[in-house]
């Protein structure tokens, strides 16, 4: 599925967030208290915009390492990334993220933007983050989450229940006209983003999974009136 709406995933998140989304990012980029020389890990990288955000934040001896399960996805990254300018250029390689296939403790810190809803087990994926960075480095999680309080909660559902799948549709449609392979898959897509963060842990849930992975100093930070979170924690020394 992912593979077949990286063609697309770049403009829909433009459209349903109103270009909102970097500035979540680079929101999530400070939580990770990064400098320059520092090594990154961004999981679930998807086209790379929070990587893209971290290397500026390395540069000029820093690294960022960007994975993803999706090579769709990582190809788009890689084109976005050509050429880019005031930061450190990313890597952008296959992993799976409940499997990080890198040693322990190698990074300064390890984030996530819009990806851990979808690990197959969020603990396990959080573990891993945990595993791979320092004594002293950041965690970093970026995420939609369910907004309670009304009338931001109405705003929500009628959103996200009625008005995204239909750009989703939309968007199928406009691949069906094109002739593009794929346009179900569009369609699908957009009807499981909804569900999947319905079936997302709560910030509290998502600050105490943390604390299972072994974490310490997690906070977070709600944006958007509620929809998004950004939780940032310390891996202990």
């Amino acid at each position: 599925m992912f593979d077949r709406v990286a063609g697309v995933y770049d403009l829909l998140n433009t459209v349903m967030t109103a270009g909102l989304h970097h500035h979540w990012r680079v929101r999530a980029a400070d939580l990770a208290r990064v400098g320059p020389g520092d090594r990154v890990l961004d999981v679930a990288t998807g086209t790379g915009d929070l990587a893209i955000e971290l290397a500026a934040r390395v540069a000029p001896e820093g690294a960022v390492l960007a994975s993803d399960f999706s090579e769709a996805m990582l190809a788009r990254a890689r084109t976005k990334a050509v050429g880019l300018r005031g930061g450190v250029q990313p890597t952008f390689e296959w992993a799976d993220a409940l499997e990080l296939p890198y040693p322990d403790d190698c990074f300064d810190a390890a984030t996530v933007g819009f990806g851990a809803r979808n690990f197959a087990d969020l603990g396990r994926g959080l573990a891993e983050m945990v595993r791979v960075v320092r004594p002293g480095g950041r965690v970093v999680v970026l995420e939609m989450t369910t907004p309670t309080r009304v009338p931001l909660s109405w705003f929500f559902g009628v959103w996200f229940d009625r008005v995204v799948p239909v750009i989703g549709r939309s968007a199928a449609l406009a691949a069906r006209l094109c002739g593009a392979a794929g346009q179900d898959t569009v369609a699908e897509a957009y009807t499981y983003l909804p569900n999947s963060v319905k079936r997302f842990a709560s910030p509290a849930q998502l600050a105490a999974e943390l604390q299972r992975a072994g974490c310490v100093e997690i906070g977070y930070v709600l944006m958007a009136g509620g929809i998004i979170a950004a939780h940032g924690a310390t891996v202990p020394r």
